[in-house]
């Protein structure tokens, strides 16, 4: 959803560091490259995982990924290409979407009957590159930036150590399918379904009571 109390947010270009461990609490902190509001972000890098999925608006039917340029100049503001990266082939871009849906999939539990060949795909094609912090740390590396397929399995990463440090399971989609945003759930208890209560929950509670009523 990427209308929250009739407020647009204009995505603009702006230097982009490297992948960081800021935790984002609030709205008001979003980077400039978040398609769209968003008033559950994840903490950083997981936010740039949450960022992809959503790039798809399916609500208002908007996609990041069909255009080159668009989908270039996305990747490249959120931190996932480098600058001087080309503008993906209309294959590339496929696959981008293909990928796309596989971790909207794994986000639901929903990733059986072949819906992570995507993330197979590029991972099997990429290589990660091991690390040793100063603290002695041992942790994986993109070793690319330089095209599309980097970015995905930069993404990749980002989920393999999301998954390690439990902050994978607060990623959620939506319960709304004519929604379906990524949103990151804090509550105590993990039990989140919806975006936003008021908009989508709501809205599906009155369809399921007009529903009974019939």
């Amino acid at each position: 959803m990427t209308i929250n109390n009739d407020t647009l947010v204009t995505v603009t270009c702006q230097a982009i560091l490297p992948v960081t461990r800021t935790t984002i609490d609030y709205v008001s902190e979003l980077p400039s490259w978040y398609p769209g509001t968003e008033n559950k972000p994840a903490p950083m890098p997981l936010l740039r995982v949450q960022g992809f999925v959503n790039t798809l608006d399916v609500e208002d039917g908007t996609d990041r990924l069909v255009l080159p340029t668009v989908a270039r100049d996305w990747l490249v503001e959120a931190g996932l290409l480098g600058a001087g990266a080309a503008e993906p082939t209309a294959s590339e871009l496929e696959l981008a979407r293909g990928v796309r849906e596989s971790i909207r999939s794994l986000i639901e539990g929903a990733a059986g009957d072949g819906g992570v060949e995507p993330m197979r795909e590029v991972a099997v094609a990429h290589r990660a590159r091991l690390t040793v912090g100063d603290d002695g740390a041992v942790g994986l590396e993109n070793a690319r930036d330089e095209e599309l397929g980097d970015a995905l399995f930069e993404l990749l990463l980002i989920i393999h150590e999301a998954q390690q440090d439990g902050s994978w399971s607060r990623l959620k989609v939506c319960a709304n399918p004519d929604c379906r945003w990524a949103f990151y759930d804090r509550s105590r208890n993990q039990q989140g379904n919806w975006c936003n209560m008021a908009v989508c929950g709501n809205r599906l509670k009155n369809r399921e009571l007009r529903a009974r009523r019939r």
